[in-house]
């Protein structure tokens, strides 16, 4: 058969457009405001970055943001490896086995880091984040116990859940996308995440489990996650129901490790099922990466998992996403082997460091008052006393803002609604420089909101240099 004349292809690089040759048509550089509509005609491909950047430069600078957990800084080995395998399906399997094997390498090293018992034996897979996985924990959740009430020949179609009221937004979404009960302890004054002083009595035959948070957002404290555990094993010993725990260490599960060596939240608990985190909060990765373990084979119902063969091979799935990039796989073994044990501790530990220095530092400032000291998570939250005449939390965010930072204020869950706090989270590249920054715009800030109320000391003014 004869070679086909290659010169009618087109010589144009690969994949790639050419700009229209209509004389009649504008340059892009003249359609200065955002359309919403398909443009008629390809343009320049530098024209068209520069205008999209362009228009990025009005968002807020990442660095600045102490309201996100998610990392926002990175070393440029790790954003070349992500941008090197940003086309890899992670679904993919069988074209793609050395990612594949990666996130196992990595479910792995996060078993052992969370003392299963037998490393080999947990179920484990990344997610597009820690929402998803914790949709994926409360599923299996659910499922155990639509089979162990089916098994008892008992009615199985009320189940509800059990958590505390400062749980993330994603938890309240689950309830209601897979019709669960969502039941919220309440806060109080002075106690501000689930206890298990407060936990059993919204427990009953049809709870299916109860979420403990490692690192609440609204305030950075952990949850007592073993009292809950021995309160649960209480509820058993009186009532004969085998209530499983999840735990959300969204961020906590990241920190705790590292900083917190004896402190008792992971496998070591007998009652925790199964573990969620974000890769890509203290995972060191950009968003959005998320991590899914469970104890073993049955704390994950095999009808939750899938296998799939038109890829290619024959491979397991068990999350809600399909097709994502394999980049933050690639990018969390990167952090794991770059860092290690130690390193991971050292960035923890800068961290927390830096967060009680700025707590310390915003006690003296009148009239904040903390609500936590950032020793748990490298984050905490503030408020002003009672009383404060002339300005509110939300007052200072609006005026940070206008100095390029991002620091939110909120007011906390009914029955504590009178409660409105400015939290501040430390990650990795707010350096020592910028929590001085802060903190002088932040005491220029306090000066001037408190001007026109008479008798306000905002203690000395820190300069920004």
């Amino acid at each position: 058969m004869p070679i086909p004349h290659t010169d009618v292809m087109p010589a144009i690089e690969f994949d790639t457009l050419p700009a229209s040759p209509d004389p009649d048509q504008p340059p892009v550089d003249d359609l200065l405001l955002p359309v919403d509509e398909l443009p008629e005609s390809a343009s320049a491909p530098d024209a068209v970055c520069r205008r999209v950047r362009d228009e990025l430069m009005l968002d807020g600078n990442a660095r600045l943001n102490l309201a996100t957990f998610v990392t926002t800084w990175m070393e440029p080995q790790a954003q070349q490896l992500m941008a090197e395998t940003a086309e890899k399906n992670l679904a993919d399997r069988a074209e793609y086995p050395q990612i594949t094997a990666m996130e196992e390498r990595c479910v792995r090293m996060l078993a052992r880091l969370w003392h299963a018992p037998r490393p080999e034996l947990v179920r484990g897979c990344s997610t597009t984040g820690s929402s998803e996985a914790a949709m994926l924990g409360g599923l299996a959740l659910k499922r155990r116990w639509q089979e162990r009430r089916r098994a008892q020949g008992k009615d199985a179609t009320r189940p509800n859940l059990v958590m505390g009221a400062n749980v993330q937004v994603c938890w309240k979404k689950f309830a209601n996308y897979f019709e669960v009960e969502p039941r919220y302890v309440p806060m109080e004054p002075g106690r501000y995440h689930l206890t298990p002083d407060t936990l059993t009595a919204y427990c009953d035959d049809n709870t299916i489990g109860v979420v403990t948070v490692l690192g609440s957002t609204f305030d950075g404290s952990y949850e007592p996650v073993a009292d809950i555990c021995m309160a649960l094993d209480g509820y058993q010993a009186a009532t004969g129901t085998d209530i499983p725990v999840h735990v959300d260490g969204a961020s906590g599960a990241m920190v705790a490790p590292f900083l917190d060596p004896g402190l008792m939240w992971d496998f070591q608990l007998e009652r925790v099922a199964s573990i969620n985190t974000s890769g890509h909060k203290y995972g060191h990765v950009f968003p959005g990466l998320g991590w899914a373990l469970w104890r073993d084979a049955d704390a994950l119902p095999d009808d939750l998992v899938f296998e799939v063969d038109y890829l290619g091979g024959r491979s397991p799935s068990f999350t809600l996403n399909f097709s994502r990039p394999g980049a933050h796989v690639v990018a969390q073994y990167y952090s794991f082997l770059r860092y290690g044990f130690e390193g991971l501790r050292n960035l923890a530990a800068r961290n927390r460091t830096t967060a009680r220095a700025l707590a310390t530092r915003i006690r003296t400032i009148s009239p904040y008052e903390l609500v936590t000291d950032g020793s748990e998570l490298p984050a905490f939250a503030f408020r002003l006393a009672p009383g404060t005449p002339g300005f509110t939390v939300f007052d200072v965010s609006h005026a940070m803002r206008a100095r390029g930072w991002h620091l939110p204020a909120y007011t906390f869950p009914t029955p504590c609604q009178d409660i409105s706090v400015l939290r501040l989270v430390v990650r990795t590249g707010f350096t020592a420089s910028l929590a001085g920054m802060f903190i002088a715009d932040l005491t220029e800030v306090t000066r001037q909101l408190a001007e026109p109320c008479s008798g306000l000391d905002t203690g000395p003014v820190a300069r920004r240099t």
